[in-house]
């Protein structure tokens, strides 16, 4: 057996979508100084690094992420490999990946992967992300939860339409995915979003399991 961790280090270096707070780790307590006991303080938004988000991001339904169902964020995933040519991920692209059939969980390896290899800290505009007609191939196809290797399912400055086809068929979108260390094939996903009341998504630990 071998573990993978596929999430990305919560650091104030990590990337966050323009717009959002950057990423604030402050120690207020600290043994150097003479505290009895290091405590750190952090704040973000919860769409930062690797996260899940809820329907209420997009729907505004009050179907929110302490309630995603456990049985689909843990479970059998399957892992296709993108190739580096492509920009956008279309119906067409997921009709070409020869995804088995009656894969429910569905991990999408693309050149974004390269980003966290190189460890780069400035947002990238030019992501690979699904369009709208590839989320409905998604949905079409009965997948239940998506995860992709940048911040957001959707192409930067459409995240709307993606987003909508997704989360209104229940579709779990992960987000911020690091699969630079996985290669192709058949996994076991275990996907722990923060239990948040009432939030629109939530930052997770992710692990895969071969």
């Amino acid at each position: 057996m071998k573990i993978f961790d596929i999430s990305l280090t919560i650091s104030p270096k990590l990337p966050v979508w323009p717009g959002d707070p950057a990423i604030c780790l402050q120690r207020i307590g600290n043994m150097d100084d003479g505290d009895s006991c290091n405590i750190t303080h952090i704040s973000m938004s919860v769409h930062s690094g690797t996260h899940v988000d809820a329907p209420h991001h997009f729907l505004n339904d009050n179907r929110t992420v302490e309630d995603l169902d456990l049985e689909v964020l843990t479970g059998q995933a399957y892992l296709v490999e993108i190739p580096h040519k492509v920009n956008e991920i279309s119906n067409e692209v997921l009709d070409n990946a020869l995804i088995p059939r009656g894969v429910e969980r569905l991990l999408i390896k693309t050149r974004n992967s390269e980003i966290w290899r190189n460890n780069e800290e400035n947002f990238t505009e030019n992501f690979v992300a699904i369009n709208n007609d590839g989320a409905e191939w998604l949905v079409k196809n009965g997948i239940k939860l998506v995860g992709v290797d940048y911040l957001s399912v959707a192409p930067f400055g459409e995240g709307v339409p993606t987003h909508r086809t997704l989360l209104n068929a229940g579709i779990i979108a992960l987000e911020g995915l690091d699969l630079s260390e996985v290669s192709g094939g058949y996994y076991e996903l275990f996907c722990l979003p923060l239990k948040l009341a009432g939030s629109d998504g939530a930052p997770a630990r992710v692990i895969l399991k071969r």
